[in-house]
Formats: C-alpha cells, structure tokens, sequence
C-alpha cells in the first residue's frame, strides 16, 4: 500500500526543475528528519513550458511560469510550488507568499560557445541565441556588431543547438548547469560586477499558501533572504519584468551588503546603473530599502537622459 506523502512538492517538469526539487526533497528530508520517500513531486504543466515559438514577452512574461503552480497550490493539489526564484513575478496572488528561499546558488552567467571562450572574442557578426532581453541588451552593449536570434528551450536543447553550430553562443546560469552536472560545457564565466546577471538568479523559492508558510521557515537562507529581497525591490520599482532588460545583483558578506543593479535600452545602446555597499548587520527590510534607492537612482538617470 502506497505511503501518504507528508508534502507534495509542485515542479515543472524539465530536468532542471526536477534536479531543483531533488535538491530540496533532500534538504527537506534532512532538516524536518523525515524519509524521502514522504515527499512527493507533483509535476504541473505550465503555459510557459508549452510556448516554445516565440519570446515570453510576446504571451505574458514571467508569469506563465508560475500560474499553474498558483492554482495547484490554491485546489490543494499541492503544499508547495518550487520555482527559480527569478521566474516568480513581484507581486503573488492573495493568499500565497514566498515562504522561504533557501541557500543560493552561484548567480553568475556561463557563456557558452565553441569559438570563443568570452563575449569578446567572437568573430564579427556572429550569431547568439537568447530569449532573455536582458542578456540580448547586456551582448548588444557590448558588440554591437552581433546578430541576435531567439533561443529557447531547456538547457540540454540550447546546449545541442550550439554544438550543432545553430548558434554561435549563448549564455546560460552557471546554477542550473551546476544541478544538471553539466558546468562542464561553461567556455567562460560572465563577471558580474561588469556585466551583472537576471536579479534573483541561482536562488530558488519556495512558495506555499500565507497561512502554511511558518512551517517552512526552517528552510530559510538569510543570506539569500536578503540578497534576494534587494534585487526584487529593484526590480519592483522599474517595473523589472520580461520586457526590461534589468540586471541586478546583491552580495551579502561579512555583514555587509553590496549591490550593482542596472537597465538597459533593448538594442543595448545605453546603460544606466547603481551601485551601493552599506555595512550591516541587515535585515531584509533593510536590503529592501538599498534596492529601492538604488532603483530610483536609475529611474532618474533615465529621465534625464530622456
């Protein structure tokens, strides 16, 4: 007779979801000392994963990622959705909140490719695929000489369209090539002080209904709380979504918090950035405030070159 799971866990169903919830199974596993086995995974099918045709800004952005997890956990099919914390929007449905991010991942860019093993040294006109607006802007600051085609699909899909030559290069999270074992194909790492990556990258979150989400505290990294807390503020006050190029980065280290957050124009022509360092202890609130103030620096460095 089957075991009734002590929670269900809902996921996409490509293999990075599925490594991203091993992961967590495990740790869950271990902080609450309950056997795997008692936790199950629920795959839900999300609007995101089915448009594979054209860019998420074209059918609804970030969101597309998260709404079938929203309902799973609303009908009760669930107890909790694990998402990339990148993909979940600023603002949840009532009655769901983020209960917990656990401890972070590597944030960084790998970027991928045969020729080169840095953005610089591609060949003039080469071709690299994305369908992130962010890294398109970043690349095109950059070299503007490069010819930028959509790409998108699971990692091992973008992984094979480069070694088949359909692309030049590309740019993948380290994070994610890490849980897949696969951060042996990274050519290069991107830094991310000169080319800072997708805010919240390389963290997960865990979301559950508000009134479930004490149990899970448990879980919770403070330090990615709060690394993850000022890059969403960020993002929050420029409208940060599918269709800005936003990049965002927090590091809290040695009680202190460093952050580089900047936009960009979609065709890369102009950047406009902030960058702040305050000593801690911190609390979220705190890191809140630091992404707030640095976005309204770049708020008003638009308008004035407006």
């Amino acid at each position: 007779m089957a075991t009734t799971p002590l929670f269900r866990i809902g996921a996409r169903g490509s293999p990075l979801s599925r490594a991203q919830v091993a992961h967590v199974t495990a740790m869950m596993a271990r902080v609450f000392d309950i056997p795997a086995e008692r936790i199950a995974f629920v795959h839900i099918a999300t609007s995101g994963d089915q448009i594979q045709d054209r860019a998420l800004i074209e059918a609804g952005g970030k969101g597309l990622f998260t709404k079938e997890l929203d309902e799973a956990l609303f009908d009760g099919r669930i107890d909790l959705a694990l998402h990339s914390m990148k993909d979940v929007p600023i603002a949840l449905p009532e009655g769901l909140a983020i209960a917990a991010v656990p401890e972070r991942d590597d944030p960084r860019d790998a970027f991928i490719s045969l020729r080169a093993t840095a953005l610089a040294d591609l060949p003039r006109g080469a071709k690299l695929g994305t369908a992130s607006v962010r890294r398109q802007a970043q690349a095109l600051h950059q070299r503007p000489d490069l010819a930028c085609a959509l790409l998108r699909g699971n990692v091992q899909t973008r992984l094979s369209k480069i070694e088949t030559g359909e692309f030049d290069a590309t740019f993948l999270a380290l994070a994610g090539l890490k849980r897949l074992g696969l951060a042996a194909h990274a050519a290069g790492l991107v830094d991310p002080v000169a080319c800072p990556p997708a805010a919240c990258q390389g963290a997960l979150a865990i979301v559950t209904k508000t009134a479930d989400a004490a149990q899970y505290a448990p879980l919770v990294d403070a330090r990615a709380t709060i690394e993850t807390a000022a890059e969403r503020a960020f993002l929050d006050v420029l409208d940060g979504s599918c269709r800005t190029p936003i990049a965002a980065l927090a590091r809290y280290e040695n009680d202190g918090l460093t952050f580089i957050g900047e936009t960009l124009a979609a065709d890369g022509a102009r950047r406009w950035r902030a960058e702040a360092h305050e000593r801690g202890p911190l609390s979220p609130e705190d890191a809140v405030r630091i992404g707030r103030a640095c976005a309204e620096q770049v708020r008003a460095d638009q308008a004035r070159d407006s």
